[in-house]
């Protein structure tokens, strides 16, 4: 009896223990959590749902429709399997107690009976707050490559009892829609801060925001972790998500885990204790430093304040000291902690977590377009200043803030993504007659047309040839325009496809401008393939020959570094060329007049050497010189990888072994032009060796090759590279993000590069084959140096844990291994 007695004591405890450590750490007063369009309660999992149809939440009801969509949810079945529908505005109304609340709207963008998928465009209202206007879920959700759109925000309800939600369509012939709808109450000093504030990046003042505010949330992560989920969280239903990896730029991170250390949380509903048991970092000095920074890119709309909250937890058992690992915190390029030290923050109490919050405001950019938002942790200057050269974070979490005027919250919609669903330009609306006949209308132009471009395309050959033999330029005299448009060898698309892809060439896809005219972001192939389309405009620089010699020079060449021609379209006097879509831009975009994060030393010198390697192919397997080599027509696709491109004003190289030129009139770019040939008009290789010169210092300086606002002397970044390596001070026009990251070896012989590049007598410049293997020895040189400096830390690191002493700060009892620039 006494055994029996014992055993059910024993599992009491465990029972007991079990609950403990699933007890929510705050317990909400109010929780609504309802499924649209439904009766009945419904459970998904993690939530209980309660059918809209059997409560008086759903305020106004006329008009509103509940029914199913067309296609089945891919994800969870509630609250996605219904949805409340209609064409005329409709609320909900919660009898609520005064105070903030996390207000959750559920979307699945379907086509539900007699609501098609795309004519979902509404607006979304909250007591005073604008949280979404016009917004078209369909794009968003394709923009997103998602099933089903989750939106949180937090709204104070100051006054009456209610929290009042309305959605409203955008036009008489869009409907809105809901599926699910979940409010609950939360701590009054959770986000909100009204007495302490924060810093504001960029200004000298403390932000404090009150409950006047709206939040949204963009993100919430566990850092180097995996999800939680919100039945895991600590009573407040949110979700933290995994995969930090989407966002972070940098390579060769580690994740760290805290094994079975106790964690302190205060209060305890700030976060789950979960997220503080991972944390993603750089790696100490023990594993050698193989990276120089983390960074993570996160896409916000431009023109709000936002609020970043970094998550810290110092779980790592070498880390006893105040000082042991310092960092620095930039946020949109601006320095947020320029000595963060977890251990001070938590007065050296280990498993004790901290928060930082940040307000940063990001400008409105004229074309409404999404932009980057960059969290970069750097470690603190050298061994002397820290005795883990590391940086790391748990989570984070970061809040649009609404407008204080306007108490708006809603950003504009995403790009028209092209889907086989709506592959067609977006017009005025049409009556189903109309509909009817615009298939007819293409069926009975195609013959024309293909007649038409027939016409045009041997009129454009026939007057380049006579161009060619009446000219008195000897450019046009050894152009090679006799070949016909490579049809055969790229695909040739129609005007029609070509406004499908651009949604009648919406200037919110323009991706770029130059000679030729707008670059967009287009979508072919039912939606499935993005490219970049290059459409001329009539009175730009370039014209029939510059198209006609891109499209024959593109379609003969394929390399890794070049980027790669996908088709053309030639009708009704429209010259367009479609290539390859390089997400992350050209060069110059990542180097000056920009908010995205600096790129690293490595990345900057394998992008030289992609670039160069590109060039080496034009120069020796299709005797090519490209004429136009500078910064923004170097593109880099998903993975950084380099790609030359733009071809218009590329020529063959002379024929002819007893000649090294091509005698041409001069074309190119101001700041990149090879003075020789300006002078001379004589064309060889070396004159893209010239220009990527330039380009070499662009990224070494990132400054434009040309300021005409500064001094004589550096007006031209050439000239002045010149001056600065002739007088020893090459080290101080180097970009600021890069001092100290540069090794002495690797710097000298870049800068060697890139002045043998810019001699003024041609035949003293290298090929590219010798640049090629010079960048490649530069970067050699610097992974070297960095094993060398990392092996001495190491070997330092092990000396002082063996001798159990706390190392000297002093630079004269420390071995001076910085060969930084300074």
């Amino acid at each position: 009896m006494r055994l029996f007695n014992g055993f059910t004591t024993c599992l009491t405890v465990l029972f007991l223990l079990h609950l403990s450590t699933h007890i929510q750490a705050y317990t909400p007063g109010e929780v609504f959590t309802i499924s649209c369009g439904t009766s009945g309660k419904s459970f998904d999992g993690q939530r209980t749902w309660l059918g809209d149809s059997d409560t008086k939440y759903l305020s106004t009801q006329d008009g509103t429709v509940s029914t199913k969509p067309t296609k089945s949810p891919f994800v969870y079945e509630v609250p996605y399997a219904k949805a409340r529908l209609s064409r005329l505005q409709f609320n909900y109304s919660f009898p609520v107690s005064l105070g903030p609340k996390f207000l959750r709207l559920f979307f699945y963008p379907s086509s539900y009976l007699s609501f098609p998928r795309p004519d979902a465009s509404f607006t979304v209202l909250s007591n005073q707050f604008t949280l979404l206007y016009d917004f078209n879920a369909s794009l968003t959700a394709d923009a997103e490559n998602r099933e089903t759109i989750f939106k949180e925000y937090v709204v104070n309800v100051e006054s009456g009892d209610r929290l009042n939600l309305s959605f409203i369509p955008s036009q008489p012939n869009s409907y809105a829609f809901i599926n699910g709808i979940e409010v609950l109450s939360m701590p009054t000093d959770l986000y909100y801060m009204s007495d302490t504030g924060f810093k504001f990046l960029g200004s000298d003042t403390l932000f404090s925001f009150g409950t006047s505010f709206a939040l949204e949330t963009q993100y919430r992560i566990n850092v180097g972790g995996r999800a939680i989920s919100p039945s895991n969280d600590i009573g407040l239903l949110r979700n933290w998500v995994g995969q930090d990896e989407n966002y972070l730029m940098t390579e060769n991170t580690q994740n760290n885990d805290s094994g079975g250390m106790n964690l302190s949380v205060n209060p305890d509903y700030v976060a789950p204790k979960e997220l503080y048991r991972t944390a993603r970092n750089m790696g100490t000095n023990a594993t050698f430093n193989k990276i120089s920074n983390l960074t993570w890119v996160f896409q916000v709309d431009s023109g709000f304040t936002y609020m970043i909250r970094l998550h810290f937890c110092e779980i790592d058992p070498n880390i006893t000291n105040i000082g042991d690992r310092v960092f620095k915190i930039y946020i949109a390029s601006k320095s947020a902690e320029d000595h963060a030290d977890v251990m001070n923050w938590s007065q050296k109490q280990h498993g004790l977590v901290v928060q930082r919050n940040y307000a940063v405001f990001i400008p409105n950019n004229n074309n409404h377009k999404k932009v980057d938002l960059s969290l970069q942790l750097h470690p603190y200057g050298d061994r002397r200043d820290s005795i883990y050269s590391d940086a790391f974070l748990n989570g984070l979490e970061i809040f649009k803030i609404s407008d204080r005027g306007s108490n708006n919250l809603a950003g504009s919609n995403p790009e028209p993504l092209q889907t086989p669903q709506n592959n067609v330009p977006i017009q005025k609306a049409e009556s189903s007659s109309e509909r009817g006949t615009t298939i007819m209308d293409i069926v009975v132009a195609a013959v024309p047309s293909i007649i038409l471009v027939s016409i045009f395309v041997y009129l454009v050959v026939f007057i380049l040839r006579t161009e060619a033999a009446a000219t008195k330029s000897k450019d046009y005299k050894s152009k090679p325009t006799t070949t016909p448009l490579p049809s055969d060898l790229c695909r040739r698309f129609s005007l029609v496809e070509m406004k499908a892809a651009t949604n009648n060439f919406d200037d919110v896809l323009i991706i770029g401008v130059g000679g030729f005219g707008h670059v967009y972001k287009g979508h072919i192939d039912g939606g499935s393939t993005p490219v970049a389309i290059k459409r001329l405009q009539p009175g730009s620089q370039q014209g029939a020959r510059e198209f006609t010699n891109e499209i024959e020079m593109l379609s003969k060449l394929r390399h890794v570094n070049l980027v790669s021609l996908t088709g053309y379209c030639n009708d009704n006097n429209e010259m367009i060329i479609l290539y390859d879509f390089m997400p992350r831009g050209d060069l110059r975009s990542h180097l000056y007049d920009t908010n995205k994060p600096p790129l690293s030393w490595k990345q900057r010198l394998q992008i030289c050497i992609g670039a160069a390697s590109g060039l080496q192919c034009l120069h020796t397997k299709h005797m090519i010189i490209h004429r136009d080599v500078k910064s923004n027509n170097i593109l880099l696709d998903d993975k950084w990888v380099a790609k030359v491109s733009d071809f218009g004003l590329s020529r063959i190289g002379p024929t002819d072994m007893s000649k090294g030129h091509v005698s041409t009139a001069v074309r190119g770019s101001f700041g990149y032009l090879d003075p020789e040939y300006y002078t001379t008009q004589r064309l060889t290789v070396k004159s893209d060796v010239y220009s990527f010169g330039v380009v070499l210092f662009e990224i070494l300086c990132a400054r434009p090759p040309l300021i005409h606002t500064a001094e004589a002397e550096q007006l031209s970044l050439a000239n002045w590279a010149r001056y600065c390596y002739r007088n020893g001070t090459m080290d101080q026009i180097v970009d600021p993000a890069l001092k100290g990251k540069i090794t002495p070896e690797c710097f000298n012989k870049f800068c060697d590069i890139g002045i043998s590049c810019l001699q003024l007598d041609g035949l003293k410049r290298p090929s590219m084959n010798d640049i090629v293997s010079m960048l490649e020895f530069s970067l050699q040189l610097q992974n070297s140096a960095e094993q060398c400096e990392n092996s001495a830390i190491a070997t330092e690191v092990v000396n002082q844990q063996d001798q159990n002493t706390t190392p000297s700060r002093s630079d004269q009892d420390e071995v001076d291994v910085n060969i930084s620039l300074h």
